[in-house]
């Protein structure tokens, strides 16, 4: 607990306007948090800093080869595999965790570093005499939106966190954690209206009004479903939201689901939200190396980890025909040997929605964006929300299931009942956002997990993975970090179960 308080007095890096150059050029200085408030270009720093974090998302895990953060959400989901026994994918697709398992306290560090850059900013913007009220609001904006993205992914993760909105005065503070709903309705929810008030853009490679919208929609369909089961109210909000993002956001699908591994196509098109990565700086996207088959011998990086594949189960799910496990659309299952051009088949095929080829054959550093949010997720959002929310599909939601499975080259569907219709989002969220940290979320929010076996929609409590574990009412939250519970005791009692 001592690193948030010791992050809200943090510097922030006196970088440039955009979140690109903030990852591309080097630090010219650094801002206090009793910087002199006169100048557009501190104010702006303030609001580059709330980016920062972002890239906890992919952040490394230094105590295992291998193991990066990314890695927690998918082994848990029973859908993933590995080639390394030092990313913990034993711990974890086992269910085997404890609160001193790694990557929780990463998760946890990293989000509040976040938080404390967004409070930070919250706090000083309001103070710049040199800037308008328009662009105070629209740097609050950021700032708030960004805010509310980081304790989003926390209290899913961890249920009751502590609430921490300004900037520490007392470094000997130690807060208790305060429910998740009372997150929700008191930071989240207040942080993503107020932002949404803005005059930002639609589209931008930074935050825009349509990332706003995308993530309240996320935000309401979560609230609606488990754990705080807000119900209809709220996928009403979630459908009002993600219908806004498909009628002004400008947004669509690529024809190809390869543009999306094509850097020129970053910040474009499908894309709504990503965290911003360059290959011309230490910062490149890690996700490429990350998911190379194990010495493989097909790129020029000198680790090739094949830290996450997908199971063959979970592959045999999809519907005959589907162009996504098509050979090089989401998977792959050969490539040419960097040494000699001979074609190099893998025991089974690996993920290649983080494929850069360049990075492969040439560079070693990735120039690809991570999404956090696109279009294809928006859509299912809608059609999942105002289903629920109406009790019927409407033609909007027909027509976002449709344009979905027409890019897999599948069959249009017809008028559904409720429940056929909702299962049927539900797989198509399984099938088109799958290793984009998406799965997890949905499993505990829906307390249903698709049987890739049987086919059956399980109950959560009580679903057996391919790989033996058997889902239990304590793994719908993580364990709060020890070494975080060591420095604060406050932040006791555990999760059930830990």
């Amino acid at each position: 607990m001592k690193k948030i308080n010791y992050i809200l007095v943090s510097l922030l890096l006196l970088m440039s306007f955009s979140c690109k150059k903030f990852l591309e050029e080097k630090p010219t200085g650094f801002i206090s948090p009793d910087a002199q408030l006169t100048s557009k270009k501190v104010a702006q720093a303030y609001a580059t800093g709330c980016y920062k974090y972002l890239q906890g998302f992919l952040q490394g895990q230094p105590s295992s080869y291998g193991g990066n953060v990314y890695n927690l959400m998918e082994f848990v989901t029973g859908k993933a595999n590995s080639d390394l026994g030092q990313t913990g994918f034993a711990t974890f697709s086992s269910m085997s965790y404890i609160s001193s398992s790694f990557y929780f306290d990463t998760w946890w560090q990293q989000m509040y570093l976040g938080i404390g850059t967004c409070n930070l900013a919250i706090e000083k913007i309001p103070g710049f005499v040199v800037l308008t009220d328009a662009e105070k609001t629209n740097m609050l904006a950021e700032a708030h939106a960004l805010r509310a993205l980081y304790y989003f992914y926390l209290v899913r993760m961890f249920g009751a966190v502590p609430k921490v909105t300004e900037v520490a005065k007392d470094l000997n503070v130690l807060l208790p954690r305060t429910p998740a709903k009372q997150i929700y309705d008191e930071v989240i929810i207040p942080d993503l209206e107020t932002a949404a008030k803005s005059t930002l853009p639609w589209r931008s490679t930074t935050v825009s009004l349509g990332f706003i919208h995308s993530l309240l929609a996320d935000v309401y369909l979560t609230y609606a479903g488990a754990a705080i089961n807000g119900g209809a109210t709220y996928y009403a909000k979630s459908a009002e939201h993600s219908k806004m993002v498909i009628q002004n956001s400008g947004n669509y699908l690529f024809p190809e689901y390869t543009d999306m591994i094509k850097p020129a196509n970053k910040g474009i098109g499908e894309f709504i939200f990503q965290v911003q990565y360059a290959a011309a700086v230490p910062s490149n996207n890690p996700l490429t190396a990350l998911t190379i088959p194990n010495y493989s011998g097909i790129s020029k990086y000198a680790d090739e980890y094949g830290s996450v594949y997908p199971t063959t189960q979970f592959l045999a799910s999809f519907p005959a025909g589907d162009k996504r496990v098509q050979e090089k659309q989401f998977f792959y299952s050969s490539y040419k040997s960097i040494k000699d051009g001979s074609t190099v088949t893998f025991r089974s095929p690996y993920i290649y929605k983080y494929f850069d080829s360049l990075a492969v054959v040439s560079t070693a550093k990735s120039d690809l964006n991570y999404t956090l949010y696109r279009y294809a997720d928006v859509l299912l959002m809608y059609a999942e929300a105002s289903n629920r929310a109406t009790g019927t599909q409407d033609d909007i939601a027909t027509k976002a299931v449709n344009d979905i499975r027409a890019r897999a080259k599948l069959a249009p569907i017809g008028k559904m009942s409720m429940a056929d219709f909702e299962h049927e989002v539900w797989l198509q969220r399984y099938f088109e956002l799958c290793y984009e940290n998406k799965m997890w979320f949905d499993m505990i929010r829906t307390r249903k997990v698709h049987n890739d076996v049987t086919g059956n929609w399980d109950d959560f409590v009580g679903h057996k993975t391919v790989l033996g574990a058997t889902f239990q009412e304590k793994h719908l939250l993580f364990p709060v970090p020890k070494q975080e519970i060591d420095a604060n005791p406050n932040l006791l009692p555990n999760n059930t179960g830990y």
